[in-house]
Formats: C-alpha cells, sequence, structure tokens
C-alpha cells in the first residue's frame, strides 16, 4: 500500500505544495510533478551524478532522496541558474569551453561545480576532479569540464 504525503518544497525561488506518494524520489517528482526535465535519471543508483541538484545548498543526487526528505527544502536544479535569461558562470564557461557533447550529463556536472565554487570559489584541479568524481561523462575525457569549472572560478590556466 502506497501513501501520500503533502510535500511543500522551494524549487528555483517558487514554493510548490504536491500530493505525491511516499515511495517516490526527489528526481520523479522535479521530473514528472514540476517538468524540470534538466534533472535526468541515469542510473537511477546514485552513481551516475546525472541527476544531482542543489538541496539546501549541498549537491545531491537526487535520484537517492526520497521525496519525503525534501520537505521544506530549498532546491536548486539547472533551469534556476540563469539569471535574467543569461546563463551562470559556470553554464557559460562550459560553452566557452566546448565541455558540453551529447548534454545528458552537463546539467548534473553544472550542478557539482556551482555547488563546489559556492562553497570554495578558487578550488585547485585536484580539488575539482574530487568535486566531480560523482559525475559521469561517457563523450568527454573530462579535460574541457575541468577547465570549464577552472575558468568558473577565474583560476584560469
Amino acid at each position: 500500500m502506497t501513501h501520500e504525503l503533502r510535500l511543500v518544497m522551494q524549487v528555483n525561488g517558487t514554493e510548490y505544495h504536491i500530493t505525491t506518494a511516499t515511495n517516490r524520489t526527489l528526481a520523479e517528482v522535479l521530473r514528472d510533478d514540476l517538468g524540470l526535465l534538466g534533472t535526468k535519471i541515469g542510473c537511477n543508483k546514485g552513481e551516475c551524478g546525472a541527476c544531482t541538484v542543489m538541496m539546501n545548498g549541498r549537491s545531491v543526487v537526487s535520484c537517492l532522496v526520497p521525496a519525503p526528505q525534501a520537505q521544506g527544502a530549498a532546491i536548486t536544479t539547472i533551469e534556476g541558474l540563469a539569471q535574467a535569461g543569461k546563463p551562470s558562470a559556470v553554464e557559460q564557461a562550459f560553452i566557452e569551453e566546448g565541455a558540453v557533447q551529447c548534454g545528458f550529463c552537463t546539467p548534473g556536472m553544472v550542478m557539482s561545480a556551482e555547488a563546489l565554487l559556492a562553497g570554495n570559489p578558487h578550488p585547485t584541479d585536484a580539488e575539482i576532479v574530487a568535486a566531480l568524481e560523482g559525475n559521469l561523462c561517457r563523450c568527454t575525457g573530462y579535460r574541457k569540464i575541468i577547465a570549464a569549472v577552472r575558468k568558473a572560478s577565474g583560476n584560469a590556466g
């Protein structure tokens, strides 16, 4: 028997009141109920990072977050990064560095990079690599992704 709950959370600055089954994940709620399709579901096991979002300022793999844990949380998805129609510094750096190929992993990579830079505005390459460790990309060799995060941090190099 599936139980339902009334979930209240703030997503990309907007408060949502959603009735959902308690056995659903945050990724499912974001995609299916709110239509935020930038949150990708890849492995559905927390191993690929495609579903990474920020929850209360920390990056989380949303496929592993039970929906009830999002109660009262502040969630930021890839759709919430642009300001006044302009991409965030990380998104712009990904574009400029050519760090996007098929694009499936990109939202998760960007969200992990955003979380890193929020807590560590000038990370070393080793810190960038560590922050992106949970995000898998099958298209790139990660060099351009690391360069993009470095560029967004202001650490040209």
